[in-house]
C-alpha cells in the first residue's frame, strides 16, 4: 500500500517514504528525511531532513526528530544524522537531536518506547528495549545498554554510560556510569540489583547470585574498580557466566566514576573533568 498523507500534512517530494507509511494531519516531513514501512507520523510531528525511521516506528504527536543539537559551535550545515531502529514507539512531545560530528548518528535501537516530552541530546546511543519514562533528560554522548528502564524525570549528564539491564528510579540524578543490571535511585545511589528485571528475563539463579557477590565486592567497597576489574579478568576464579562478564567488563570503560551502593556513596572521589 501506497504512503497515506492527510490533506494539511507538509511532505517534501524529496523525502523518502516506504509503503504503509501514515502521515497525520499538520505532519511535517522535510526533503531528504527517510521513513520506514509502515511506520506512523502522527498528527503535528515533525520529521527533520536528517532523520531515518526504521520500520512500524509510531512517532507521537508534536516530537521532533532530527532537530539540530544544542550546541555552542555546531554548524548547522554539518550532514549528521538520526537513526531510528524498527519497532520504536514515540510519545507526544519528544525531541531527538542529530549528531553534532559530520557523517555520524544518534542512535535508537530496536523496540525502544521514549514517553511524553523525554529528550535525547546529540550522539547519544539507546541499544533495543530501552525505555524512558516521561520527562527523562540525556545529556550529549549518553550510552544506554540494552533492557534498561530509566523512571519520569530523570537526568544523565553528557557521557554517562548505563549498561545493560539497570533501572532508573524517577527523579534520579546521574553523572556516574551506571553499572549492568542494578537499580539506582537519587544523586549515583546503587540500591541493589535489579532483581525484577532478571527475573522477567529469565535469568538463572546461581547467574543472579554470582552477580550478587560481584555487586558486594564493586559497589560496596572503595578502591579502584578498573584495577579490581582487571584483576579479577585474569585471575585464576574469574567470573563464569555471561552476564557476570559483562558486569565486571563494564568497569573496564569509560572516563567517569561509577555509582555505589548506600554504604560508599558518602566517599565518593570528585567527578573527572568534562
Amino acid at each position: 500500500m501506497a504512503a497515506e498523507i492527510h490533506s494539511t500534512a507538509i511532505v517534501d517530494p524529496k523525502a523518502e517514504l516506504d509503503f504503509g507509511v501514515k502521515i497525520g494531519p499538520y505532519a511535517i516531513v522535510e526533503k531528504g528525511a527517510k521513513i520506514g514501512r509502515d511506520s506512523n507520523i502522527e498528527a503535528h510531528a515533525l520529521i527533520k531532513e536528517r532523520a531515518i525511521i526504521g520500520q512500524g516506528c509510531r512517532v507521537g504527536h508534536f516530537s521532533v526528530i532530527g532537530g539540530d543539537p544544542q550546541h555552542l559551535s555546531f554548524d548547522p550545515s554539518t550532514p549528521s544524522y538520526v537513526n531510528l531502529g524498527a519497532g520504536v514507539r514515540i510519545s507526544e512531545g519528544v525531541t531527538i537531536h542529530r549528531s553534532i560530528n559530520e557523517n555520524q548518528y544518534t542512535e535508537v535501537g530496536n523496540d525502544c518506547f521514549l514517553m511524553g516530552n523525554s529528550h535525547i541530546a546529540h550522539d547519544c546511543i539507546l541499544a533495543e528495549n530501552v525505555i524512558l519514562a516521561n520527562g527523562v533528560l540525556l545529556g550529549g554522548h549518553v550510552e544506554i545498554g540494552k533492557d534498561v528502564f530509566v523512571g519520569g524525570g530523570a537526568a544523565l549528564h553528557q557521557f554517562v554510560r548505563v549498561g545493560n539491564g539497570a533501572m532508573i528510579g524517577g527523579m534520579a540524578q546521574v553523572s556516574a556510569d551506571v553499572p549492568p543490571q542494578i537499580t539506582l535511585a537519587g544523586r549515583n545511589q546503587a540500591s541493589g540489583l535489579n532483581l525484577v528485571g532478571l527475573k522477567r528475563r529469565g535469568v538463572p539463579l546461581n547467574h543472579v547470585s554470582e552477580l550478587k557477590n560481584l555487586y558486594t565486592q564493586f559497589l560496596c567497597r572503595s578502591g579502584n574498580l578498573k584495577q579490581r576489574a582487571t584483576d579479577l579478568l585474569a585471575s585464576k576464579t574469574p567470573p563464569q557466566a555471561e552476564i557476570a562478564i559483562g558486569f565486571v567488563r563494564f568497569f573496564l570503560a569509560g572516563s567517569r566514576n561509577f555509582a555505589k551502593s548506600l554504604k560508599q556513596s558518602n566517599n565518593e572521589d570528585p567527578l573527572p573533568p568534562i
